[in-house]
């Protein structure tokens, strides 16, 4: 079985990335800008911040980090948005999810500008991905679809199979497949017998956000296995490990590849991150 590194993968795509990078900061005078909002203290979301961070800084690019309490309210955080849509220093807005409950996500991921959405979640960036003119496309999924051309995993013309309908993952990964010619299956928590439908996929993708949920039975010899998801359980045999929605020690031998977690499709979401950031700080130069 092949085992599909993401981290290689962003490791090969970075050296490009960072003369890009050189190269657009000797253009225009400055670094591509990339501002990420957090509220509250959640561990998961303070380690995903730390890490993109970093990336950023590691490839030239300026960071521009925003702790917000956990008390916020939503019009102060809007706002705040706000005032990071008309900075022109900063080309991309992230606002990492989950947020506090008592505010709206999906408000206030469309206060942001589509031309600084660099995760690509906004209704008019999802808009161009399903109508075939993507400006960016979801982190997540492009670098799924990163990782298979990496690896020379053919995609048109198999049948490909994605468990989760999420906007953030499920439906732009089905409509990326479709735009590399695959013919895809969409499964979600009402879908009936699921395995038999797993089964069917030469290449499966697994948004299921289940920790462990599938394994060897799931999925048909020689499939090409993408497991999406991240889970730290707080019992079991992997209580405190982080692990995914497949039990990946399970396809070993039978699976043609897959994607270990950690170290598979996590670390190409912040490259993908990275990389949508150019490319709008790009657009936005172009504009001006």
């Amino acid at each position: 079985m092949i085992r599909l590194s993401g981290a290689e993968v962003a490791k090969s795509r970075q050296v490009g990335l960072r003369a890009e990078i050189d190269h657009f900061s000797g253009l225009c005078g400055r670094p591509p800008g990339l501002a990420v909002v957090i509220v509250g203290h959640d561990p998961a979301s303070q380690v995903y911040v730390r890490n993109k961070v970093k990336t950023t800084l590691a490839l030239g690019m300026r960071s521009f980090h925003f702790e917000m309490p956990e008390a916020i309210t939503e019009s102060e955080l809007i706002s705040k948005v706000e005032e990071l849509n008309h900075d022109p220093e900063i080309d991309g807005i992230l606002v990492q999810l989950p947020l506090p409950k008592h505010i709206r996500s999906d408000i206030v991921l469309e206060t942001i500008r589509p031309d600084k959405d660099p995760d690509g979640l906004t209704i008019g960036n999802l808009g161009l991905l399903f109508a075939g003119r993507a400006r960016v496309a979801p982190c997540t999924p492009w670098g799924v679809i990163a990782i298979l051309e990496h690896y020379k995993i053919p995609i048109a013309g198999r049948h490909a199979v994605v468990v989760g309908r999420s906007n953030i993952v499920g439906k732009p990964m089905a409509q990326l497949l479709l735009l590399a010619n695959a013919t895809v299956t969409i499964c979600h928590s009402r879908s009936q017998d699921l395995p038999s439908l797993t089964r069917q996929g030469e290449i499966v993708v697994v948004a299921a956000g289940q920790a462990r949920f599938l394994g060897r039975e799931a999925f048909s010899k020689g499939a090409v296995v993408v497991d999406v998801g991240m889970h730290r359980p707080e019992t079991g045999d992997f209580a405190g490990k982080l692990c995914g929605d497949v039990r990946f020690e399970e396809l070993e031998g039978w699976a043609a590849a897959a994607t270990p977690v950690p170290g598979g499709v996590g670390p190409m979401t912040i490259q993908m991150l990275m990389e949508n950031t150019l490319h709008l700080a790009k657009g936005l130069l172009a504009k001006s």
